[in-house]
C-alpha cells in the first residue's frame, strides 16, 4: 500500500489554528501522514539568508519569515496530539538540531529530511543517534552526493527510503524526473518514492504506476493562498481525488492478471466473437471466394470467423441467402 504524505509545509502562516485545521482537512482526504517543517528561525537561519521567493511584504528578512512561522514546543504538542485524534501520521521535517530535540520530546516514530538537508551531516547525526529511520528527499542532489549520505547512514545503521524529487516550484513536466524512481530503487536497493511539486494529480498517479511506494506533495486550501509554496501545492478536492486514484492503483498492482488463462471469459468470447456467413445470395456449387464472406456475432452459429481461409475455394453443397451463416454442412 502506497504511503501518502501531505506536506503542509508554511501553508498554516505561523497560525495554530489554521495548522489544526488543515489536519481536520487533509484527515478527510484519506492520506497516511500529515508533514509539517519544524523551523526554529535563530538555530537554521540568519539576516543573511535570501527569499528563494520574494513573497512576502510582512517579513522584512528570510529570519524574520522564520520566526512568524515558529511554533513552540507546547503548541506542536497539540498539532501532534491532533493528528493522532484524527488518525493520521504526525511527520515533521526539522532543520535544525534544535528542532530535533524538540521531535524527540514529541517521541516521533521517524523522520523526512528534505532536499536541503541531504548534505547536512550535522543534523544528519543528530538524526542517526535518535535510531529513527527517515525519509530522504534527493531534490538538489546528485548521485555522487546522495552515495555520500547513504553511505553515513549506512554506516549509522539508520533505516531509510529515499524519495525522487525536484526542486522547482512548480514542477514542470519535463523536470519530473520520474525515471529516477527506477534508478534510485535499483542503486539503492531500498524503498522509493516521490515527493511533488506540480500541482497536478497526474503526476504522483504516474509514480505510483512507475513503483513509487511513497508519495509526498504539498497541500494548501486554494493556490491563491499567500506563501512560498502555494502555487506548487494541491488543493483538498484534488488530493481526495488522487487518494483515491492511488488506492485504486495500489489494489490493480496487488492483483495481477494471468493473461495466459481467460477462462473466465468463456460466455463474453460467446457474445462478442463471431461466425461465418455469406453476404449474397449465392446458388450451390459455388466456389466461395473472401468477397463472399463476412463475420456475424455470435459465436457458434457458424464456422468461426477465425477459419476463413478454410473454406475459401470450397464449393457450396446447397443454396444460401445473403447473411446466413455457414456451417459445415453447406460445403462439399
Amino acid at each position: 500500500m502506497t504511503f501518502i504524505i501531505a506536506e503542509i509545509g508554511q501553508a498554516h502562516e505561523g497560525s495554530l489554528g489554521m495548522a489544526l485545521s488543515y489536519v481536520t482537512a487533509l484527515a478527510k482526504t484519506g492520506v497516511d501522514a500529515v508533514k509539517f517543517q519544524v523551523h526554529i528561525a535563530e538555530a537554521e537561519s540568519s539576516e543573511y539568508e535570501p527569499f528563494r521567493i520574494k513573497f512576502s511584504q510582512q517579513d522584512k528578512t528570510r529570519l524574520d519569515y522564520w520566526k512568524r512561522m515558529s511554533f513552540t514546543e507546547a503548541q506542536w504538542k497539540m498539532i501532534k496530539e491532533h493528528c493522532e485524534q484524527e488518525n493520521v501520521k504526525f511527520l515533521a521535517s526539522p532543520f535544525s538540531n534544535a528542532a530535533v530535540d524538540i521531535l524527540e520530546d514529541l517521541m516521533v516514530n521517524q523522520y523526512k529530511i528534505g532536499s536541503g538537508e541531504v548534505n547536512n551531516f550535522l543534523l544528519l547525526q543528530k538524526i542517526a543517534e535518535t535510531g529513527k529511520p527517515v525519509i530522504l528527499s534527493s531534490g538538489m542532489s546528485s548521485f555522487k552526493e546522495l552515495d555520500k549520505t547513504v553511505e553515513f547512514l549506512k554506516e549509522a545503521n539508520v533505516e531509510y527510503s529515499i524519495l525522487q524529487c525536484t526542486t522547482a516550484y512548480p514542477t514542470k513536466p519535463e523536470e519530473y524526473g520520474l525515471n529516477v524512481i527506477k534508478e534510485l530503487r535499483e542503486r539503492y536497493a531500498v524503498k522509493t518514492g516521490y515527493s511533488d511539486h506540480s500541482a497536478r494529480i497526474e503526476t504522483s498517479i504516474a509514480a505510483v504506476s512507475l513503483g513509487a511506494e511513497i508519495i509526498e506533495f504539498h497541500a494548501v486550501f486554494s493556490r491563491n493562498s499567500f506563501g512560498p509554496d502555494a502555487t506548487s501545492s494541491l488543493e483538498i478536492e484534488e488530493i481526495c481525488k488522487l487518494v483515491e486514484a492511488i488506492r485504486n492503483i495500489d489494489t490493480a498492482l496487488s492483483h495481477p492478471v494471468d493473461k495466459s488463462d481467460n477462462s473466465k471469459f468463456t460466455d463474453l468470447k460467446n457474445i462478442f466473437e463471431k461466425s461465418l456467413s455469406v453476404n449474397k445470395d449465392l446458388k450451390k456449387g459455388h466456389i466461395l471466394r473472401f468477397e463472399d464472406l463476412e463475420a456475424k456475432k455470435p459465436k457458434n452459429k457458424g464456422i468461426n470467423a477465425a477459419k476463413f481461409r478454410e473454406v475459401i475455394g470450397k464449393r457450396l453443397y446447397n443454396d444460401l441467402l445473403a447473411w446466413n451463416f455457414l456451417n459445415e454442412t453447406d460445403l462439399q
